[in-house]
């Protein structure tokens, strides 16, 4: 059979009937007949296409992507509270993974959310395995509930506001405590104030209250109140966990306070055991910066989602809807409404696509949509990054979320409720704050046996000092930590409770999943969508990125330049390549078919479409076969071939045409061949796009990075590298008339020399390049989702290529901040344990408080919350 017949074979189902060879379904029909998986008649169609033209037909595309969307749908989430450090987040983690029907899970603190990934093979009935898992966990001493997804945009935001409510009550419910733990604490210590102003010279002589204050049973009654009272949530949610087998750092206070106290009251009570280790004070001091410490780190904790609240408040829950008449007046673009059009305020989620809507000056845009009528400027700063205004008249695009500022506008709907791109950009955050670093798994590994293990030392402690200690340096016993009678078992004591409440397993907890909630909530107010913390990681290690040209490397606006052909008219070869390129998406389709547009020219009618991405497009017009793409494609396709020396004068003719337009070296020319059936190459059309204004100083910022650029193209090996040359990529490192197949291929030898290497691209054909990369970075053209923006990690909502400088300087600032938080929360506890347990006393006679050792606990976590929020402060790095 000859090449042509295999094409025409390939082109239709394989029938006996000569008739129904003709009788193929155009694209868009095929594709969505792809959702039917039983119709036997769309495999056979699927069978045959890719064996002819040996390239990957949508259906098979589709066979691809039920996987991912299989495993989004066994994923659930967990709302769980009560967690308070790493180690009750190792616990939470390890219910959940000894149920055999969970693949994986991760446990996020700071957002409060478990995200499990159920094995295959469970059927739907993924909400019941959800509340399962939840009952386990909340009889393990946590609140845990199955998260309802898909709601609405009123459902999503009265959940947040509640949710900042509930922060704001228990903000000051904590508050409180603290008010009144102090209030005790300088009760308690009162006593203690005259002897340290007569330290420094001033003399207050003891009254009644003061001798009321000394009296060691109003101390006890005062500490015994500290417990009870302002105390008493942690002292009992301690003790809740230790006997549920998961202790944490509230169990390591609360046995450290009862500790103190109950030797005390044995001491007090029964003084003919002459132990004289009444020190009531220490408790009520411990819990006194405990809690301070917690009301600090709540805040700071509040502080840093605060960025996901901005995002929040950006969905609009009411909209105004513009209901006109039947055959009523039409507006105008200028006039925003008819004089007999009816507008109402209704619900977002009411909203249906195609349906109008009025957005008045100082609102937000409530949904995705383009401008019908009316001029105006709106502000999407809090979208794409970018401060300056962007002016929106009829036709242009225009997000949910956005601010409208001069006049008012009537925009169709485009997309609306979770489907725009507001509401996405929230689930995504969401996401990704739920998705762990894989450095966070060294602090999990730490924090799980933390508790247990501070425990034993404490234990350890009391035993050698009360047994051993003492007697081998008997001159410790003279510290003010052994009382006045050089008490060992008070020393002892007060040393096992350091031991227990100066450990921080809290700031080992919260050293990761703080800058990463920081990072990726500051990311999306820059306009940068990340998709995790392990994203985040990778892309600050990588060492090379590569780079596409049509779209990336240019503005992806391309336009028609010339036409020439091979004894036909150009409307001719113009004509053709407009009908084959009609249903195809990729930005050089569009310039064709714009450009035939523009002249008005009738474009005929198509029968069968074949695509190969980064190849070209085939199909039927006038009853013969067109291809339209890369010359050595189109050569391919049909018999006979044109002669070299033709296609060498046509493509000629094309560049001396384009060049005599477009002569600057920012533009990218790109030479797209067209065939026929029976005449092979015909014709030559050049396409030219103009650089990103951003292109040169970005390549030139990366590789001041140390970051090695790579260029990776479709497109004809000349105009890769004049592009190549004007923004500044070495020309070892220039790869032209790539397929999609080969950019992989170049990745894959990269990352197996030990590079880690990112991806930039923004069309179907950078797909599997994105998605092969460590990290996978797509630029959104217009606010529209595509297979590129689908596979990439992080997505570049402002649509500039300096934003990948940006992303990569966020990621390795964040991890900085990470690296930060680990090294001090591990050095802290290397360092402070031993001082705890007394290793200074004998040499240095230093020892430490119960009450001391709480403030420096406390002041450990904030220090770790404080520290990841000063990424707030992070800005980009300017151009040089």
């Amino acid at each position: 059979m000859s090449t042509t017949g295999l094409l025409r074979f390939s082109l239709y189902p394989h029938t006996s009937s000569l008739d129904r060879r003709y009788e193929f379904r155009p694209l868009h029909l095929k594709r969505r007949s792809s959702l039917r998986p039983h119709s036997s008649k769309l495999h056979n169609f699927n069978r045959v296409s890719s064996k002819a033209v040996e390239f990957k037909s949508s259906g098979e595309i589709q066979l691809q992507e039920k996987p991912a969307q299989e495993e989004f749908s066994s994923t659930v989430l967990l709302d769980v509270s009560g967690m308070m450090c790493g180690a009750c987040v190792t616990r939470v983690k390890s219910i959940v993974s000894a149920d055999e029907r969970v693949a994986s899970v991760v446990v996020n603190m700071l957002t409060e959310t478990a995200a499990i990934k159920l094995k295959e093979g469970l059927g739907q009935d993924f909400s019941g395995v959800a509340d399962e898992l939840a009952n386990r966990v909340s009889a393990s001493g946590f609140d845990a509930r199955r998260r309802v997804s898909g709601l609405g945009v009123e459902a999503k935001v009265r959940k947040w506001r509640e949710t900042v409510e509930k922060k704001d009550a228990l903000l000051i419910k904590s508050r409180n405590r603290v008010a009144f733990a102090w209030t005790l604490v300088a009760l308690c210590c009162g006593s203690h104030g005259s002897h340290i102003l007569h330290s420094v010279g001033i003399h207050i002589g003891h009254g009644s209250f003061l001798d009321i204050l000394h009296n060691s049973y109003v101390k006890g009654g005062l500490a015994l109140g500290s417990l009870l009272g302002p105390g008493r949530d942690l002292l009992f949610d301690g003790l809740r966990a230790f006997r549920k087998g998961s202790p944490n750092m509230n169990s390591l206070v609360g046995f450290g306070s009862i500790a103190a106290f109950g030797i005390s009251a044995v001491s007090l009570f029964n003084p003919e055991l002459q132990w004289n280790a009444t020190f009531f004070d220490e408790p009520v001091m411990l819990l006194g910066f405990i809690l301070l410490g917690r009301s600090l780190e709540e805040r700071a904790r509040i502080k840093a989602s605060s960025d996901m609240n901005e995002l929040l408040s950006l969905i609009s829950t009411k909209s105004r809807l513009v209901i006109a008449p039947s055959g009523g007046s039409d507006v105008s673009a200028e006039n925003v409404l008819c004089t007999d059009a009816m507008c109402i305020e209704v619900p977002t989620d009411d909203i249906r696509v195609g349906d109008s809507l009025l957005v008045l000056p100082g609102e937000t845009i409530p949904v995705d949509g383009k401008v019908m009528a009316g001029r105006s400027v709106v502000d999407e700063s809090m979208l794409t990054g970018e401060s300056l205004p962007v002016f929106k008249e009829k036709g242009l695009s225009v997000s949910a979320g956005t601010l409208n500022w001069d006049g008012p506008l009537r925009i169709e709907a485009s997309s609306t409720g979770s489907n725009s791109t507001i509401s996405k950009i929230v689930s995504m955050v969401e996401d990704a704050q739920g998705r762990e670093a894989p450095i966070q798994r060294l602090a999990d590994s730490i924090a799980g046996p933390f508790v247990f293990s501070v425990m034993t030392m404490s234990a350890a402690t009391f035993a050698f000092w009360y047994y051993i200690g003492t007697h081998i340096f008997p001159d410790v016993l003279l510290n003010d930590i052994a009382g006045p009678d050089g008490n060992s078992l008070l020393l002892s004591m007060k040393l096992a409770v350091d031991v227990l409440v100066v450990s921080c397993p809290c700031a080992l907890g919260l050293a990761t999943p703080t800058a990463i909630l920081v990072g990726t909530s500051l990311g999306a107010k820059q306009g940068l969508l990340i998709r995790g913390g392990d994203v985040l990681e990778r892309l600050a290690g990588i060492d090379y990125i590569t780079l596409d040209k049509t779209g990336t490397l240019t503005e992806g606006r391309p336009a028609v330049s010339a036409v020439a052909s091979l004894g036909h008219e150009e409307s001719e070869i113009l004509k053709i390549a407009a009908a084959v390129e009609k249903t195809a998406s990729h930005p050089l389709a569009n310039a064709i078919i714009a450009k035939a547009e523009s002249l008005n020219l009738n474009i005929p009618s198509t029968r069968g479409q074949l695509a190969e991405p980064g190849s070209g497009t085939l199909a039927e017009v006038n009853g013969l076969l067109v291809a339209v793409g890369k010359l050595s494609w189109v050569r391919e396709r049909f018999q006979p071939k044109t002669s070299l020396s033709d296609i060498k004068r046509l493509e000629q003719t094309a560049i001396l045409q384009s060049s005599a337009e477009y002569s600057s070296s920012n533009y990218s020319r790109t030479i797209v061949y067209v065939g026929r059936e029976g005449e092979g190459v015909i014709g030559a059309i050049a396409i030219s796009d103009n650089l990103r204004c951003d292109a040169e100083s970005t390549v030139n910022r990366l590789q001041q990075m140390g970051i090695c650029t790579v260029l990776l193209s479709g497109d004809r090996e000349e105009a890769v590298a004049e592009i190549a040359k004007t923004v500044g990529v070495e020309n070892e490192f220039v790869n032209g008339s790539l397929t999609p197949q080969q950019k992989s291929g170049v990745i894959s030898n990269l990352q197996a020399s030990g590079h880690r290497v990112a991806m930039v691209g923004d069309g179907i054909n950078d797909a599997p390049s994105l998605a092969l990369a460590d990290v996978g970075i797509a630029l959104q053209i217009e606010g529209q989702e595509n297979a590129a923006s689908n596979a990439a990690s992080i997505i570049l909502l402002g649509n500039r290529l300096s934003q990948v400088v940006e992303a990569i300087d966020l990621a390795r600032a964040t991890m900085t901040k990470v690296r930060q938080n680990l090294t001090w929360a591990v050095a802290y506890n290397v360092v402070a344990i031993p001082m705890a347990a007394g290793v200074l006393l004998p040499h240095f006679d230093f020892a430490m408080t119960p009450s001391l050792s709480g403030g420096m606990m406390a002041m450990s976590s904030i220090l770790v919350v404080s520290n990841s929020l000063l990424l707030q402060f992070h800005k980009p790095q300017k151009k040089k």
